[in-house]
């Protein structure tokens, strides 16, 4: 049996003003209708043996998972929560832990390790290889999948070939593991034909890649053991226990065991395969008009050329420019030379130096009974516009320092206020006095809309006390509109 297990802990700050840490790439459709994750899970379709999926993610997007998973009918196994981000190699154990421990594990599943924010173009080619690493990975193998290179590129990491392993798998022994080059040497690993891209996929066993991180990285393997024995379950959920999983060194696979282990084996991957790292690699795997643009959203332009313009919110126009990236979000817009993409994380890094709101979340944010966005605020009023999906509810709360007016401009809610309970539809509207517990809920079959409009001596997201959540989130003191809503 095959088990998927995709890796969805990171950010894509290069991606950024799109990509936030709240709701970073993975969760964006950024290359089709579908989600980055999403893809990750459906271009798995067609692959015999397969298990439902096991996602790693950070507890913050456990929701986001969960959301994108049902919105394309896909019951995973289990979601593993990080609570806080430890590299791959923690990921990989925790994941292959939990694996070995199940009740109805055989002992002789596969893993298949992916990150759920790759573009894989030809998935023929991708299920071929799959196979060929799954009869390799039956044999006790650690097998990694090379990308064969299109050109030479200094943003990735090399994997060296070594001798043959399986002609029938075309499968090699790994000679090294090479850090990202200058580029006269990766223009020497091009030529050679012995070097591929080090893709970030893997296949193994979860008996064989815990034996060889208990010998290898010992202090991982039993630090995240002991998370995992020690960690909850609930729903969909397993929580990883936070003393135990912070306890674990922070490293990559690479490093931890494949570049230490004698059982490592990579196999060639031909699949146009790109890991979206920055605007420039999206330009390179959507579709360009006759001027080598990728022109997304509400764009005018002139006399432009090779270039990637994304509209997020309003119309954007662009006149003269070559070899360009313009991204406008409504709280940013991002202009760059599109050779200099890589250095958007200059920017990002300024971001959390002041601490700035558009590094965690977009203007709408959003959260698992639906999204919020704020319309306008000043110092004695806030205005939010709040959907709620169908048959999803807020928590029951009450603030103490702002009063609340709803006014529902579509769908219909379920409000309690203080003793009372009862229905409003559009166009009818409810005042929330301060002080006052509370709860909105959608009780029919479309998504609720309502316009919040708060007053008060004080609008932060922390005036709150949480008495019941649906969705069993801890009262920290932080509101659902929260940025960092536990």
């Amino acid at each position: 049996m095959i088990i998927p297990v995709i890796l969805s802990g990171g950010t894509g700050s290069r991606l950024w003003p799109m990509s936030r840490e709240l709701n970073p790439k993975q969760f964006l459709s950024l290359y089709s209708e579908q989600s980055m994750l999403q893809e990750t899970i459906t271009r798995l379709e067609g692959l015999d043996e397969l298990a439902p999926p096991v996602i790693v993610c950070n507890e913050e997007h456990r929701f986001l998972v969960a959301q994108q998973m049902s919105h394309i009918g896909i019951a995973v196994d289990k979601i593993i929560l990080e609570p806080i981000g430890r590299n791959t190699a923690p990921a990989i154990c925790a994941a292959a832990e939990y694996i070995k421990n199940k009740d109805d594990s055989s002992g002789d599943d596969v893993l298949l390790i992916l990150a759920a924010d790759h573009v894989i173009q030809d998935i023929s080619a991708f299920h071929q290889v799959v196979r060929a690493g799954y009869h390799v990975a039956q044999q006790g193998q650690l097998v990694t999948f090379g990308i064969v290179p299109d050109k030479a590129e200094t943003g990735y990491g090399y994997i060296k070939r070594a001798v043959i392993f399986s002609e029938k798998d075309n499968a090699y022994r790994i000679a090294q593991f090479v850090e990202k080059p200058n580029l006269a040497t990766a223009e020497a690993y091009f030529q050679s034909g012995d070097y591929y891209w080090n893709s970030g996929m893997f296949m193994f066993s979860a008996s064989a890649i815990l034996a060889e991180m208990a010998e290898l990285s010992s202090d991982i393997y039993h630090a995240v053991k002991t998370a995992v024995s020690m960690g909850t379950q609930d729903l969909d959920f397993c929580r990883l226990e936070i003393n135990a999983f912070k306890s674990s060194p922070s490293d990559s696979i690479d490093y931890a065991v494949m570049e230490k282990t004698e059982k490592a084996v990579v196999l060639p991957l031909d699949a146009h395969w790109n890991d979206v790292g920055a605007w420039s690699a999206l330009w390179e795997v959507k579709s360009q008009d006759n001027d080598g643009n990728v022109l997304h959203g509400d764009v005018l332009s002139y006399d432009l050329s090779n270039s990637y313009i994304h509209a997020e919110e309003r119309m954007v126009a662009v006149i003269g420019m070559d070899n360009c990236v313009v991204v406008e979000t409504a709280d940013a817009v991002l202009v760059a030379d599109k050779s200099r993409s890589q250095d958007v994380k200059e920017i990002v890094n300024q971001l959390k130096y002041t601490k700035r709101e558009e590094i965690l979340s977009h203007q709408r944010v959003y959260r698992p009974w639906g999204s919020y966005e704020n319309l306008d605020e000043t110092e004695r009023f806030k205005v939010k516009r709040i959907i709620v999906n169908p048959g999803a509810k807020l928590s029951l709360q009450m603030h103490h320092h702002r009063a609340e007016h709803w006014v529902v401009v579509r769908g219909t809610a379920k409000i309690i206020c203080a003793d009372k309970e009862f229905i409003m539809t559009e166009d009818q509207s409810n005042y929330i006095p301060l002080g006052t517990e509370h709860r909105l809920e959608n009780p029919g079959v479309i998504p609720l809309e309502i316009i919040e409009i708060q007053t008060g001596s004080y609008l932060g997201e922390d005036d709150i006390v949480r008495f019941d959540d649906y969705y069993g989130r801890v009262d920290n003191g932080q509101t659902e509109n929260s940025m960092t809503e536990v």
